[in-house]
């Protein structure tokens, strides 16, 4: 064992000092550091997803992380990363903390790369950190801090979300974290401990321990032990250490098994111990002797924690998701909590003088739990759970948007909300009988359904009867699900001659619900497809004499009258039958055999997946196969179509999410993910795309960036190399731009109008109708806006500085002061030129128009009609300005540009000086010119008119 002490030794003795000095803080925070030996993590399904592509060559990766982490591709994507809903545990213990200022305790747990921190009151988030660059590992907190590491790297995020200080030192992944007054702890799986000193990130202390001898598995700051920390090893010994000095106090012999938790108990000087075998010792370390011994029968001790309100109880945890409650007093086993996880109990903490104990498992589960009931057993308070086992289907619910259904392995039906996930579902796991099934409890349930392999559902009649119907894996049974009720429904529909006996070799394979909800579609693997009523459960009939088909039913879709059933074979045949009369309209023959089939019901387009890796859509009215798509290297996973049915998406085995243009013909989209997307579905509303991945517990919301930003539509080339892109966080992603200094690529550089179009064509300005429209009206809204009572005098008038009369106030100087007793007033200093008025004056001469007409531009409507009334001789202003604007209308005439304007400028121009127009010889001559030139223009563009409604008229006969 070799022990290295950093730093200099005034500096040591300072951090020494410190440490000693918040002993006292530390104790309540004794059980922080304890290991997750007890997480039972996910088995590595689904390697066949893991970007492969055609020739067992990985594809490159261009990417960017943004401010959460999350790449942006080159260039200008057309979904973008947004954030995953259903995750929030894993197999990393949580880390309860306390507030002061707040006076309440908050709830840190890591999920993925991100650490969720959520309230007590109602468990509900309170802040989301930024992504780390890999999954959290180990997480401990402190009163100010939060430390999470991965691999070797140690974060310390404050204010719950930014990382503030980065320890790296480690050779090995960390495994153990213990926070330490002004330093942490960090042990990693080598068995280098290293204490670092927070503020300045430097080692204060390093030891390596000999794996043969002592490998460190467990961490504790005994409560009130200044300078001082208990470790436990996988020899089964114990050892305390004083980390100011750097020496070993004492060893303790240990039990002859390894170590997997330590946890400091109410009373000071004794911890508990757990044990691999099951076993957990009470002990003093002080007297080196043991209290009391406890032994549970489901295997080793994941977790344990006390109970401070008051009652003498102690809670284990166990790998197989149960907790025993051990009355120390008695010292024996109190009660059990079975299924309290359905995965390894990962952290488990008693909040400091209440009744609640918090708990969490690689379940994807948080749990809150009361104990206020009779016998000392707890009851679930609150909780926050998605699937335990990765979703295989997902589906928009609704029209609105707002709501997604989720079918996972783990075999329950869940519902999540995009908005918020207090608004959440769980529509609990499929049963053939639900009464024998709680009676038996989760692990043992014979009862329960396979998973759900596929399922439709309608919000027409949803709170009448069931509006959710699911096939399961391998089972011959359809159920019926209620939304509303968020329960299995009462109907199991199956043939009436499967009634009895259940055939191991048939089973259901599609399902589709009717738009009005009353009607569910089902086909089988034997070819037969079937109509049951969603109300009753009453079968009403099949489609063919025996079978629809000869071989496995691949997919089943209604269209949106109830007019035909369209169905799709493993021969290789799709067949269009009367939904009503039961009879076959039409059949047609595929190249290959469809893997799937997805209708849009609004457009009449069927998209249809083969098993050779292509893409087809048929048009249901013409019954015809109109575009045909290849580019996938593996298997069609699943199909969404957008809203306006233009867009097909599609995902595959290959790691890609393609987006078709179905009026074009073309890919228009393309991007890879770390995972397979075995299911997809589109927003009713176009905003979100949602996808579902190989070995994952999320739900994956991409945004349409087309929504809310230029995003280029063009086919892309046939040499296009798509960029990965790591999946959404849980914080919302930031749409940034990653190009940096780059050139733009020349698909995405924004199309600037130029003045104008064409010679001839007009061109209208880009300003507001407010600033043109009403110019003529002026008169009318100042009356309207004109104030019911006169505006009152103030009894005593404020203290006014001296001001020069004019357009443009001026400030008189003091020597410069008016004679108040003189009532005279100087005409000539009203007579000031505003900057129109000087501009006009000036292209008299120049002939150029551009700056007036851009001061006009910028003026309000009010300010225009005073500009234009000054240029009258009454108003201070003479013929020859009046005959300059008139000219810079023609000018605007001639050049087709501005049009409105100079319509609406004229017009005015006129209501304000007709008398004068009429009067002055040259402004006559200049006004019969504009005359004459709006007249011709008027009359080519009537002529264009008539031409493009003559067109259009045309082409809307030729539809009809």
């Amino acid at each position: 064992m070799k022990n290295k002490r950093r730093g200099k030794k005034k500096k040591t003795n300072n951090n020494s000092k410190t440490t000693r000095s918040r002993g006292c803080g530390d104790c309540s925070r004794g059980g922080a550091g304890r290991g997750g030996h007890g997480g039972a993590g996910r088995g590595g399904a689904g390697t066949a997803g893991r970007r492969k592509r055609a020739g067992g060559r990985f594809l490159r990766a261009g990417a960017a992380a943004d401010t959460c982490g999350a790449m942006a591709r080159e260039g200008a994507g057309l979904f973008a990363a947004f954030r995953v809903l259903g995750r929030f545990s894993g197999h990393v213990p949580h880390v309860l903390r306390y507030h002061g200022r707040h006076r309440e305790f908050y709830l840190a747990a890591a999920v993925g790369r991100s650490v969720h921190t959520y309230n007590l009151k109602k468990l509900g988030i309170v802040a989301v950190s930024n992504t780390l660059p890999q999954d959290i590992t180990c997480l401990a907190a402190d009163r100010m801090l939060i430390f999470a590491s991965y691999d070797n790297i140690l974060h310390a995020l404050a204010r719950n979300k930014e990382v503030v200080h980065t320890y790296e030192g480690h050779k090995a992944k960390i495994h153990l974290l213990q926070p330490f007054g002004d330093h942490v702890i960090s042990v990693d799986v080598d068995n280098v401990l290293i204490v670092w000193n927070i503020q300045s990130e430097e080692e204060y202390l390093r030891i390596d321990f000999d794996k043969a001898t002592f490998a460190v598995s467990a961490l504790l700051h005994p409560s009130t032990y200044l300078n001082k920390i208990l470790l436990g090893s996988e020899q089964g010994t114990l050892q305390l250490w004083n980390i100011r000095s750097n020496k070993l106090l004492y060893s303790f012999p240990g039990w002859g098994l390894a170590v997997t938790t330590l946890q400091q108990a109410p009373a000071v000087d004794v911890v508990a111990v757990g044990l691999v075998s099951g076993h957990i010792i009470v002990h003093n370390i002080k007297f080196d002797e043991t209290l009391m011994k406890f032994q549970q029968d489901w295997g080793p001790i994941t977790a344990v924690s006390f109970r401070t309100d008051g009652h003498p109880v102690m809670a284990a945890g166990s790998p197989v998701g149960h907790i025993a409650l051990w009355d120390l007093e008695e010292k024996k086993l109190m009660c059990q909590m079975q299924d309290a996880h359905s995965t390894a109990i990962a952290g488990m903490t008693f909040v400091p003088g209440e009744p609640l104990l918090i708990t969490n498992g690689a379940d994807n589960a948080l749990r809150v739990w009361i104990f206020d009931g009779p016998g000392g057993t707890g009851r679930v308070l609150r909780s926050r759970m998605g699937h335990s086992a990765p979703p295989t289907k997902i589906r928009y619910h609704g029209q609105n948007g707002e709501q997604i259904l989720s079918a996972g392995q783990d075999g329950t039906l869940r519902s999540f909300s995009t908005v918020h996930e207090k608004f959440n579902k769980s529509l609990g796991r499929g049963s053939i009988n639900k009464k024998k099934s709680k009676k038996k409890g989760l692990k043992l349930d014979t009862m329960a359904l396979p998973p759900i392999t596929a399922f439709a559902s309608e919000v027409a009649h949803q709170s009448d009867w069931d509006g959710i119907v699911a096939c399961h894996q391998g089972y011959i049974t359809c159920t019926t699900w209620n939304y509303q009720k968020t329960s299995m429904g009462a109907h199991k529909l199956r043939p009436e001659e499967f009634s009895k006996r259940k055939p191991i070799d048939i089973y259901a394979t599609a399902v589709d619900i009717t738009s009005c909800g009353n009607f569910a579609v089902i086909g089988m693997s034997t070819g037969r497809v079937d109509v049951y009523n969603m109300q009753s459960g009453i079968h009403r009939g099949r489609y063919g004499k025996e079978t629809a088909h000869e071989g496995a039913i691949r997919g089943v879709a209604v269209d949106g009258l109830n007019q035909l059933v369209i169905t799709a074979g493993s021969e290789g045949l799709i067949k269009f039958w009367k939904f009503k009369m039961k009879d076959l309209v039409y059949s047609t023959e595929l190249s290959s055999s469809p893997s799937g089939i997805l209708l849009h019901r609004d457009s009449g387009i069927l998209g249809i997946a083969f098993d050779d890796f292509t893409i087809s859509v048929l048009d249901i009215e013409t019954r015809k196969i109109v575009r045909t798509f290849s580019g996938h290297h593996g298997q069609i996973n699943d199909m969404t179509f957008s809203p306006d049915g233009r867009w097909l998406i599609t995902s595959s085995m290959d790691c890609s999410i393609k987006t078709w243009d179905l009026p074009s013909g073309c890919l228009i989209d393309c991007f890879l993910v770390d995972s397979a997307a075995v299911s997809l579905t589109m927003s009713p509303t176009g905003d979100f795309l949602a996808s579902a991945h190989v070995d994952d517990l999320g739900i994956y919301l991409w945004s349409n960036r087309s929504l809310y930003s230029l995003v280029s539509l063009r086919p892309l080339p046939a040499d296009y190399e798509p960029s990965l892109v790591t999946l959404p966080s849980t914080c919302p992603m930031q749409d940034v731009d990653v190009s940096g200094d780059e050139e733009p690529c020349d698909e995405m550089i924004e199309y600037i109008s130029p003045e104008q179009l064409g010679e001839q064509l007009v061109t209208l300005s880009l300003l507001p109708e407010s600033r043109w429209k009403n110019l003529l009206n002026l008169d009318i809204i100042k009356k309207k806006n004109k104030p019911r009572e006169p505006p009152k005098v103030p009894k005593s008038a404020p203290f006014f500085i001296p001001t020069l009369p004019g357009l443009i106030p001026r400030y008189i100087p003091p020597e410069e002061e008016t004679d108040t007793q003189s009532k005279v007033v100087n005409l000539g200093i009203l007579a000031q030129k505003s900057d129109f008025y000087i501009h006009l004056e000036e292209a008299l001469s120049t002939n150029e128009y551009k700056a007036p007409l851009d001061l006009l531009k910028s003026l309000g409507p009010s300010n225009i009609e005073v500009e234009l009334r000054s240029l009258a001789p009454e108003g201070g202003g003479s013929v020859e300005v009046m005959l300059s604007f008139l000219r810079m209308i023609g000018m605007m005439l001639n050049k087709k540009y501005n049009f409105e304007l100079a319509q609406a400028y004229l017009a005015l121009f006129l209501k304000l000086h007709l008398k004068i127009l009429s009067s002055e010889p040259k402004l006559l001559e200049e006004l019969s010119k504009l005359s004459m030139h709006l007249e011709e223009t008027w009359i080519h563009l009537q002529a264009l008119f008539n031409q493009s409604l003559c067109v259009l008229t045309y082409m809307k006969s030729a539809l009809l």
